[in-house]
């Protein structure tokens, strides 16, 4: 029986986006553990290179990549309360495991402790194998934390489409997918010290253990509005504004609706938008993700548990987390005071998103006055991302029908990792190679290692532009996809 109507409308739909919202952040802590405790705390105990490290993000971004093309299809099939429950489950688990792989490689190599790991001699056939099986293992759980994660985001988007109607979408996924900034904006101010206070393992156990506390959230509070108690009927009409009038009233006879078959969701020009749009962006996001915390080391010589290392990395993540927020409302404004579409709005205020990035072209020529300028232009064109982002969601639930979303956001989510994987294996490897040349590899005037990070700030830099014109020919024109 459908929520007996009052008076003032609940505003329960907020409560799931802020459910949304701490999953994301979690999401993006539990990532973000490894790219914070890598370079001053791991690597020393396993004698790790960038190429090493490189080779770990590139090939958990392939990892996540394959698993998205199977996570939307899973989400659709166990639908939003399961597919979630089970997502974060697996995720927060593969989290938990790394802080054994120390252990493991220590045993397996015949060490009697850590610092006889850390103790052997760098380059040397002992080191190279420490290397080697700590990758090996590290690999491993970054599978299994790739699985999890890849349910995030089909799931957020299917509940975000069951809750809110379509010109609230980008909205709410701007407020639910700023989780992504603020667990990169908590992830230095909390990390780096538990490493220090109690090593890097605890930080990876602790993380990892607020999936489970999430888990109990998300059982208690989370049903379909329909079937929720604390949805009134005001709210319910308010989320359905979008359906025909015999549709709401009909609601409880409706049957299931239809969802495109997977092989034939490549037929449309609407979801090579997507991918596109996600191929050409998220590596940028996630390179700037896994790799500012070195970045600054490397560059500036601040590690990421010195004040000042801490202070720039939480620089840059505020503002992304400030700035990006708004984003989700420029469409908004772009539909209600222009009278736009929602899709043309949206497609408005990504092209304006789009060139946040090239602020990144400057960020390493500023950052030879101080380090606090790639702090903030990098924040700048991380907030661009994530205004981005939330919209390029949204243009899901503008064009494809509810019970294909989470398929489509799997393939799309797919596709970001598969741009990440270059990004990052690529920049590993580029970064060590750069460092061998030294002067001899120059690039707008700087040398080496810096020059590398230099060539790699100007791709991110013009890819947004690029991935919104192929869209733009794509799908030129608002035209939703109707399942007969």
């Amino acid at each position: 029986m459908a929520p007996v109507q009052t008076t003032k409308m609940s505003n329960f739909r907020w409560v799931i986006c802020a459910l949304l919202f701490l999953a994301t952040t979690i999401n993006y802590m539990d990532r973000q553990v490894l790219s914070l405790t890598w370079k001053d705390f791991i690597a020393p105990e396993f004698h790790w290179t960038d190429g090493d490290y490189g080779t770990i993000t590139g090939l958990f971004s392939l990892f996540y990549a394959i698993a998205n093309l199977f996570a939307g299809k899973f989400i659709d099939w166990m639908g939003t309360k399961k597919g979630y429950l089970i997502a974060i489950f697996v995720w927060s688990l593969g989290a938990v495991l790394h802080a054994g792989c120390g252990w493991v490689a220590m045993t397996v190599e015949g060490y009697d402790s850590i610092d006889a790991l850390r103790a052997v001699e760098t380059g040397s056939d002992a080191a190279v194998a420490i290397a080697t099986i700590s990758v090996w293992l590290f690999l491993s759980c970054r599978l299994i934390l790739a699985v999890g994660e890849a349910g995030n985001f089909p799931a957020a988007i299917k509940a975000t489409a069951e809750y809110f109607p379509k010109k609230d979408r980008a909205f709410s996924t701007s407020i639910f997918n700023s989780g992504a900034s603020v667990g990169a904006l908590a992830a230095p101010a909390t990390i780096p010290l538990l490493a220090r206070v109690w090593g890097w393992e605890m930080a990876f156990i602790i993380i990892g253990a607020l999936g489970f506390i999430w888990m109990g959230l998300w059982l208690w509070l989370y049903e379909k509005p329909a079937k929720n108690p604390r949805v009134n009927q005001a709210e319910l009409n308010y989320i359905e504004q979008d359906n025909d009038i015999a549709e709401a009233q009909n609601r409880e006879k409706v049957k299931e609706e239809k969802t495109i078959p997977f092989l034939e969701c490549f037929t449309y020009k609407q979801t090579w938008s997507f991918l596109v749009g996600k191929f050409m962006t998220d590596g940028v996001w996630w390179f700037f993700l896994f790799w500012a915390p070195a970045y600054f080391s490397d560059q500036y010589g601040y590690t990421s548990d010195s004040a000042m290392g801490v202070a720039l990395i939480f620089t840059l993540y505020a503002i992304v987390t400030i700035l990006s927020i708004g984003g989700g409302y420029l469409p908004t404004y772009f539909v209600d005071k222009k009278g736009m579409n929602p899709y043309l709005g949206r497609m408005r205020a990504m092209l304006i998103f789009a060139c946040f990035p090239v602020l990144g072209l400057f960020a390493q020529p500023l950052g030879a006055y101080s380090a606090w300028w790639p702090a903030i232009l990098i924040g700048l064109l991380g907030a661009g991302h994530q205004a981005w982002s939330a919209n390029l969601f949204s243009t899901i639930g503008d064009m494809f029908p509810k019970s294909t979303i989470g398929t489509i956001v799997g393939l799309g989510t797919m596709a970001g990792g598969l741009g990440s994987m270059s990004i990052n294996l690529g920049s590993g490897k580029f970064f060590d190679w750069a460092a061998g040349q030294g002067s001899a590899f120059t690039f707008f005037g700087f040398e080496g290692k810096p020059a590398a990070y230099m060539v790699v700030f100007c791709i991110c830099a013009v890819a947004y532009l690029i991935g919104w014109c192929i869209m733009k020919a794509l799908v030129p024109k608002y035209k939703p996809i109707i399942v007969e």
